[in-house]
């Protein structure tokens, strides 16, 4: 048998997240002892109406999330638990609500940092009610072999290690979850395991006491000994040395009490928990609680590490007067094995996934992304700047200052061009329109092509072209009006050799400063004399002065349109708030801009009928 938690506990948890983390723990044992998991409502009123995926060794549990305990309790009857994960400021109200729900009959609080005065009113309330309330500020509850309550009993590992998939015969109560964890360890390697285990938290005002739970224990049969932690402060101790003392026990009691250096520390000093407070050598003090319990006939080592060899005596007993008959162990390596996720099983070599596709630039993996290798922290730190990372994650290569500065004086010249271009007046429409940010830049975006930005590309790949088949200016000009049409980025409706674009001018005057070969700027500057000769509004415009730099640098072509489409959401970003703050209304065209070119007014002909068959 067990207390307070078998395997016909249905639990509701309530909370968000880390109830979520909870219920993958308890779902990790539920799959170890063939169980469905027993978590089937979570109640977490922001989430309301949606649902948490809990992973059941290779399969997912959908587990929904209510409002409201309630409504839990109404869709799945058979609840009658709840495990609390609300916070601190919160949590009055939340398990009040689990307390007087009629399907509900115990509750065990793990939020830590309750008010005193909550507890108390909860622990009245339990009492009322004639229901288990346990903690605040435990780790859970743990019954071998039938049911987990939180995260007591640590990792899958150790569960098997701990011998929690079957039953043993020692209960265990303590106030500290770490300890309680090492008392489960202590009775699988001294003893044959546990019953159930229980933390009933460290606070001053825990729910529950030990002798609420040792009266349980009691009448457990499969329980034969119970192993209870204690500490100084409060008189959960004593009450248990007064219970097991009235009378003679169907149990064995083994104690032990922390907190001796006490009588050599100033009196009064809080230790970890709160109720581990009081006295040095009197009352509450750890020396009196152990007193208390070794005059009441229980078994109490003088150390912690005599608890152990303590089991091992006690169980012994038990197995030569016939009161405990040994189990045939199973085997660690035939129980269930937890599978690995698909990220470890591939680094251990485990299985080959085929990848659906290649990245060559980041790698995401660690602790911070890597742009083709270098940590971004690491760029940030020794003074790189937005160029250089494009040049990492566009190119596959760090490149020098004098490239990143003229990348930078691009995406400046080239961030806007006013509110009339297709592009911008997209956006603003868009905004205009209430359409949100990343929805308006968007329209914008979609404008650039052929006529608005586009000709960056088609520029590139043909001056690209001309140099590497060593073609001549006269050869290359003759081969686009035979085969290709003009020359992308030759050419402005507006700027001319007499009103020339300043934006060219500078891009033009910076490159030649630099150090390096210009093969591409300087075959295009040798077509636009050629050019500019025939009409003087062919000249080099911003988009073929763009490509051709860039090409210079070594950018490949199908990155060239991605430099002006990166300075222009800069620009169209502005234009969108710049909308936003004026509260700009929908436009809508006056009907004098539109030359309606419709059929004057006429009068519809009468619709002939359908024939009657």
């Amino acid at each position: 048998m067990s207390i307070i938690a078998d395997e016909n506990t249905r639990i509701v948890i309530q909370g968000g997240p880390a109830g979520v983390t909870a219920a993958r723990r308890m779902a990790e044992f539920s799959y170890l002892i063939k169980q469905p998991l027993n978590v089937q409502a979570f109640v977490f009123p922001p989430d309301a109406g949606k649902t948490a995926e809990i992973p059941y060794g290779a399969e997912t549990v959908t587990v929904p999330i209510f409002a409201s305990v309630a409504e839990a309790t109404k869709t799945f009857p058979d609840i009658n638990t709840s495990l609390v994960y609300i916070a601190p400021n919160r949590v009055l109200d939340s398990a009040l609500e689990a307390l007087r729900n009629d399907k509900i009959r115990v509750v065990s609080m793990i939020t830590e940092g309750v008010a005193e005065k909550d507890s108390k009113i909860l622990t009245r309330e339990a009492k009322r009610l004639g229901k288990v309330f346990n903690g605040p500020s435990s780790i859970g509850i743990f019954s071998a072999g039938k049911c987990r309550l939180g995260v007591v009993g640590g990792s899958y590992e150790n569960l098997i290690l701990s011998k929690l998939n079957r039953p043993g015969s020692f209960g265990v109560i303590t106030k500290s979850g770490g300890l309680l964890n090492e008392i489960i360890w202590i009775c699988s390697q001294f003893a044959n395991g546990i019953t159930t285990a229980v933390g009933i938290g460290g606070d001053a005002y825990p729910g529950t006491d030990y002798v609420s739970y040792l009266e349980m224990f009691e009448n457990d049969p499969d329980t034969k000994a119970v192993v209870i932690v204690g500490e100084m402060g409060g008189n959960l101790e004593e009450g248990a040395a007064e219970w097991y003392g009235a009378k003679k026990r169907r149990i064995k009691l083994l104690a032990v009490v922390s907190g001796f250096c006490q009588e050599v520390l100033p009196k009064g000093m809080k230790f970890g928990h709160a109720g581990a407070k009081e006295g040095s050598r009197g009352e509450g003090s750890a020396r009196s609680k152990a007193d208390a319990l070794n005059n009441a006939g229980a078994i109490v080592p003088q150390t912690f590490g005599a608890l152990g060899p303590a089991i091992k005596k006690t169980y012994e007993e038990f197995l030569a007067s016939g009161a405990i008959t040994p189990v045939k162990e199973t085997p660690a390596e035939q129980l269930r094995k937890w599978p690995k996720p698909i990220e470890e099983a591939i680094k251990t070599g485990e299985v080959i996934v085929q990848p659906l596709f290649k990245s060559t630039i980041c790698d995401d993996r660690s602790d911070e992304p890597m742009y083709c290798g270098y940590p971004a922290s690491d760029l940030i730190n020794k003074g790189y700047d937005i160029p250089h990372v494009i040049g990492l994650l566009w190119t596959k290569r760090l490149i020098s200052p004098d490239e990143a500065e003229l990348i930078k004086r691009i995406l400046m010249l080239s961030a806007d061009h006013g509110p009339c271009v297709s592009g911008a007046l997209a956006t603003i429409l868009a905004a205009c329109a209430d359409i949100p940010m990343a929805q308006a830049v968007a329209s914008g975006i979609t404008m650039i092509g052929p006529r608005f930005g586009g000709a960056v590309t088609d520029a590139g790949r043909w001056f690209k072209y001309a140099i590497d088949n060593n073609m001549s200016v006269e050869e290359f000009l003759a081969h686009m009006k035979a085969n290709v049409g003009p020359v992308p980025g030759i050419g402005h409706r507006v700027k001319s050799v007499n009103n020339p674009d300043k934006r060219v001018k500078e891009l033009v005057k910076f490159a030649k400063s630099l150090d390096r070969p210009l093969p591409h700027l300087e075959f295009a500057l040798e077509v636009e004399k050629l050019t500019t000769g025939k009409k003087d509004n062919l000249i080099l415009n911003v988009d073929g002065t763009i490509a051709v730099v860039l090409l210079d640098l070594g950018f490949p072509v199908e990155s060239l349109n991605g430099f002006f489409i990166l300075a222009r959401t800069m620009g169209l970003i502005g234009h969108w708030i710049d909308q936003k703050q004026q509260a700009a209304r929908l436009i809508r065209l006056h009907p004098y801009l539109a030359r309606y070119a419709t059929e004057p007014k006429r009068e519809a002909p009468e619709a002939e009928k359908p024939v009657e068959v």
